[in-house]
């Protein structure tokens, strides 16, 4: 009986050791990301859809996803390849294929049409701690509605940056009906 006890003790003792130690996931130091969803945001004055959230899960080995508002020098200067972290490129469906598109803006102070671009940056993620392995989920809020197109169904290409410039996959979404 007693050498029974001791087994069962010292199995237990066993699985809360085994359990307690908990390995790290980790991951390549290039990002890479996974479409997740596209959620429509109807107006409900206009009855349009304006804006949309994009959500996609992201992975990097070294952690060293995001950008400072201090990182402005060059390679991450405003105007230069690597000043968004974050690249958006917005296609519409013309006449059964997609189309990469600029969206233009008409600018009041200006008088002139202004090009808009969906490209922006993300903060810091760098986790604390001695594990720099990093895995979390972007959600960003776009404007969809081109008023001065004609059509309907869009679709968004996404990838991103590290702080190596290393170059994550790129995803793309499903086609997005608009309603206008």
């Amino acid at each position: 009986m007693k050498l029974i006890a001791k087994i069962i003790l010292i199995s237990v003792a066993a699985m809360a050791v085994f359990s307690g130690c908990r390995k790290f996931e980790t991951f390549p130091i290039e990002p890479e990301i996974t479409y997740q969803d596209f959620v429509l945001l109807l107006n409900a004055q206009t009855g349009i859809t304006e804006r949309g959230v994009i959500k996609f899960n992201y992975t990097d080995g070294d952690g060293d996803l995001g950008l400072a508002s201090s990182d402005t020098l060059p390679p991450f200067q405003q105007g230069g390849d690597y000043y968004y972290n974050m690249i958006i490129r917005y296609f519409e469906k013309q006449y059964g294929e997609f189309v990469e598109v600029p969206i233009v803006v008409f600018n009041n102070e200006t008088q002139t049409y202004d090009t808009l671009t969906f490209n922006s940056r993300f903060p810091v993620l760098t986790p604390n701690g001695g594990n720099m392995n990093i895995k979390g989920l972007f959600q960003d809020t776009l404007y969809v509605y081109n008023p001065l197109s004609d059509f309907d169904t869009i679709m968004f290409k996404v990838s991103i940056y590290d702080r190596a410039l290393h170059k994550s996959n790129e995803i793309e979404t499903p086609p997005i009906i608009l309603i206008k």
